[in-house]
């Protein structure tokens, strides 16, 4: 699905079906079925006219609408399309800096690799009950020792 920008219908403009299609950049029956779901009219007369500030609310309403939180102990799983628990409630966290990382697990249904942000402080809100093993993150090449070096041009070149 595209993503749409709401931001782009000016508040104090009015658009017709065909100029807001145009705007996003989605197909004028998309918006004719935004309006049968419910997307407000300024009035009844046609051609239908549609008020940017009533699109921007009604678009942040919808969105809201399909926003699911996780629970404690959940990951979503993008290949079944819902919130599932880790398999075998095992969990691993690699850290990217100091306060935040990454939480990835198996999926219990499809055992596809799911992946969740997290503060480092909140793992044991965020995950109870659950064996989450700490990992450290791959170093960048400044860090290593001996940094790999270009060996590809022959000496002299």
């Amino acid at each position: 699905m595209k993503r749409i920008n709401p931001r782009l219908a000016k508040l104090h403009r009015s658009y017709s079906v065909f100029e807001l299609a145009n705007l996003l950049g989605v197909h004028r029956h998309t918006v004719r079925e935004w309006l049968k779901k419910g997307l407000p009219k300024a009035d009844d007369t046609r051609p239908v006219l549609i008020l940017g500030s009533d699109f921007q609310s009604w678009w942040s309403k919808q969105r809201k609408k399909e926003k699911r939180p996780l629970q404690p102990g959940q990951f979503y799983c993008c290949k079944c399309r819902d919130a599932k628990a880790p398999a075998l409630g095992m969990v691993e966290y690699a850290a990217t800096n100091g306060t935040t990382g990454n939480l990835k697990a198996m999926c219990e249904t499809c055992e596809t690799v799911m992946h969740r942000r997290v503060r480092l402080t909140d793992i044991p809100a965020k995950m109870p009950n659950l064996d989450v093993r700490l990992t450290q993150a791959v170093p960048s090449i400044m860090e290593r020792t001996n940094p790999s070096l270009n060996a590809d041009y022959p000496k002299g070149a």
